[in-house]
């Protein structure tokens, strides 16, 4: 775990005195947009780039569930011939995400993630995240913020047109579902886990679960949380509850109850899961080896757990 600052590389964890406790992610840095079509150029536009079959590129890690959203979306547009793919290891270490022979970048052949932040900026300052959407043709980092490089792969790129996951009709309900599902759940188990005090830890995961309890509700009818459709919605929250059992239970603290415990959002994940091409984007190894290997300020030992034996019904990735 580690940040640049003016362009320098440096090992250092989450600082969370100033903040009582509390972990506070930052803001991603990258916000350029792709669209399908830029009219004349005005100030409004003038940081947009058009879209282009091939140009573009990401770089993601299969354990991060922000970068798994984009995986999901790519497959569900069937953008896997118009976006190639780099994964970095699933260990974070003192150089942060790198890259390995096995898991190399196939477009700029560096061994390290925040070298491509470097490319782009060389005096940047900040964490160095996935995942980054990349343009080829510019040689720079075009947007590091994963819910807007999912709403560009939903709209912007030229994908498969009958799926529509942000669908005009139903936007409103979708920002209102990811209002609060965003800071409880997605963020909440990194506000749990992360948590250097009692009183933070208490409050993260007191609105996490009320959350889940409120989403164990909404799942209900056996349907999806917006519309009665598959929505960004349902993309968002599934990479998290995916994760849960297998790491947020036991590494992030979160177990005053499983995933497994709750018969509507156990359902509900295993359904989104037999979406085509969902599962083979979950891999498991990565996400256990990644979180109980790469926090030693919680896992000092390192030690992987066995467990818990998780049946998702599919084949996942690995």
């Amino acid at each position: 775990m580690g940040l640049l600052i003016d362009g320098e590389w440096h090992d250092t964890w989450y600082d969370t005195k100033a903040s009582g406790g509390r972990f506070v992610r930052q803001s991603s840095a990258f916000r350029r947009q792709v669209r399908a079509s830029i009219p004349a150029q005005t100030p409004e536009t003038s940081d947009e780039l058009p879209f282009e079959p091939g140009r573009y590129h990401l770089y993601v890690s299969y354990a991060c569930p922000w970068a798994h959203r984009t995986l999901i979306v790519r497959e569900l547009k069937r953008l896997t011939e118009v976006v190639s793919v780099s994964a970095v290891h699933w260990l974070m270490g003192e150089q942060g995400w790198v890259f390995t022979p096995e898991l190399p970048d196939h477009v700029e052949g560096v061994s390290r993630l925040y070298q491509l932040y470097q490319l782009s900026d060389a005096r940047y300052t900040g964490r160095v995240t996935v995942p980054v959407l990349w343009d080829k043709q510019e040689r720079r980092v075009v947007n590091n913020e994963s819910s807007e490089i999912i709403r560009m792969l939903n709209s912007e790129f030229s994908g498969d047109p009958s799926v529509d996951i942000y669908p005009e009709h139903l936007r409103k309900e979708i920002d209102e579902v990811n209002a609060w599902v965003y800071p409880q759940v997605n963020n909440g188990v990194y506000r749990a886990g992360f948590a250097t005090t009692q009183e933070a830890y208490e409050e993260a995961v007191t609105e996490l679960f009320e959350a889940l309890d409120r989403l164990e509700e909404l799942t209900a009818s056996g349907s999806y949380l917006v519309g009665g459709q598959l929505t960004e919605a349902d993309v968002r929250l599934f990479t998290t509850l995916v994760r849960f059992d297998a790491v947020y239970v036991g590494h992030f603290k979160c177990n005053l109850r499983r995933l497994v415990d709750y018969p509507n959002l156990w359902a509900y994940t295993r359904r989104i899961l037999a979406l085509p091409g969902v599962a083979q984007t979950v891999r498991l190894s990565h996400i256990k080896n990644h979180y109980y290997q790469s926090h030693p300020t919680i896992n000092p030992s390192r030690v992987v757990p066995r467990g818990p034996l998780i049946d998702f019904g599919v084949p996942l990735g690995g």
